[in-house]
């Protein structure tokens, strides 16, 4: 049996062996064909990057989702940045999160230059109906490959149902942090024990390890800066390119809870505040946002554009990415650092069903926006049949499904 030094020394080496090329691409198949929103771009990180490719383990991802749901910003871009992280370092990190994100800001861009000329957006409901049963499935399917490895008795299966339910009933992001907290210390009362025989003795309370403080001071006095720049009134044009970016930067910063929480904050801003777009513009741009792959947050590329043209655009997508990304990556170093205590090992085997119970639920979600037909009960269990017993690639997936909706439906 591999000791837990050769296994990390293992995992090392194997990142090492990763083009920057070779994850560029991988990433932009990624982010071509994520459709669907948080879970459904986590679900299709985690069958290319764990199933396929094995770059890191369906524990690594659900500690990424667990930090990602408790830090600002974007939830599932700050996974990517995590994963680019763990992967390729700082440079993996930056090349993840930019090949992913960006055939989203093509594919808005072009769709936000034909809706200023011509003042509608181009009908896709048809290839949209054949995308969610698909996407329905890639979500399922995530869930039960990360639960065989977490899930193994009646009280992990008790607390991914209970998180379950409550994510169901309730919602929200208070609900979504209070579970990972409390399922955090139900780990820690449930599995101390457990894990402490599998742990070094110095490693009982916590480890042996030290934290670079330098090198996590750095990038937090960078965030807080940008987060005061954005509170406090500056002699900057209300158009320049500075300040977009400040107040991108600022929103992302402050927004907890998804990409649908974040909505009603940014639109206070950018219509009410600046009337940088209004507010049919802004629905628009939510609306495209949601019919182009990855995060919803790419909407920022829609209001970026009308503000300042493509400088603009890039401008605000770096904005509302990058800093929570930056945030994700410095604090995953403290997690790495900390999570071999028995203290921060018990926690994560409480929080990791309870991350599985809420991508089961997203699925159930997720579903009910199908249409009743045919073809929707169709592509879901071909789907499903494709990546578990077939191990189809889902960048294969998507795309025949929404080509069946556009004949079908």
């Amino acid at each position: 049996m591999i000791d837990k030094v050769n296994l990390n020394y293992y995992e090392s080496r194997q990142s090492e062996s990763i083009s920057s090329s070779y994850l560029f691409w991988t990433f932009l198949k990624i982010g071509s064909t994520a459709f669907g929103g948080l879970m459904a771009l986590i679900s299709v990180v985690e069958n290319i990057i764990v199933g396929r490719h094995k770059l890191l383990t369906h524990e690594d991802m659900l500690d990424g989702i667990s930090l990602a749901s408790c830090l600002p910003g974007p939830v599932a871009a700050n996974v990517v940045a995590y994963v680019g992280y763990r992967i390729k370092g700082g440079i993996g990190a930056l090349i993840a999160s930019t090949a992913v994100l960006l055939p989203s800001f093509v594919l808005i861009l072009g769709l936000t230059i034909v809706y200023l000329q011509a003042g509608e957006i181009p009908a896709v409901n048809k290839a949209f109906a054949g995308f969610i049963p698909a996407v329905t499935a890639i979500i399922l399917c995530a869930a039960i490959n990360m639960s065989k490895k977490a899930i193994k008795g009646w009280r992990e299966i008790a607390i991914a149902v209970v998180a379950a339910l409550l994510l169901q009933i309730i919602g929200g992001f208070y609900i979504t942090l209070v579970v990972v907290l409390a399922s955090g210390l139900i780990g820690w009362f449930c599995f101390r024990r457990q894990v402490a025989k599998k742990l070094p003795q110095e490693s009982i309370i916590f480890p042996s390890q030290k934290l670079s403080w330098q090198k996590i001071a750095i990038p937090l006095i960078i965030l807080l800066g940008l987060l005061a720049l954005s509170l406090i009134p500056l002699p900057l044009g209300e158009t320049s390119l500075a300040k977009l970016f400040i107040t991108f930067s600022g929103m992302s910063l402050m927004l907890f809870g998804g990409g649908y929480v974040f909505i009603p904050m940014i639109q206070e801003i950018v219509v009410n505040n600046y009337q940088w777009v209004t507010q049919t513009e802004f629905s628009n741009a939510i609306a495209m946002g949601q019919i182009t792959p990855g995060p919803i947050l790419i909407s920022a590329a829609f209001i970026g554009y009308v503000v300042k043209g493509f400088l603009g655009a890039t401008v605000a997508t770096v904005g509302i990415f990058f800093p929570p990304a930056l945030l994700m990556v410095t604090l995953s170093d403290v997690l790495e650092t900390i999570k071999n205590s028995v203290v921060i090992q018990a926690a994560l085997k409480g929080i990791r069903p309870a991350v599985i119970g809420m991508i089961f639920i997203a699925a159930f979600v997720v579903g009910q926006t199908a249409q009743i037909h045919w073809l929707s009960l169709a592509i879901f269990v071909g789907a499903i049949v494709a990546i578990l017993r077939l191990r189809v690639d889902v960048v294969f997936i998507i795309p025949i499904a929404g080509i069946l909706g556009l004949v079908f439906y």
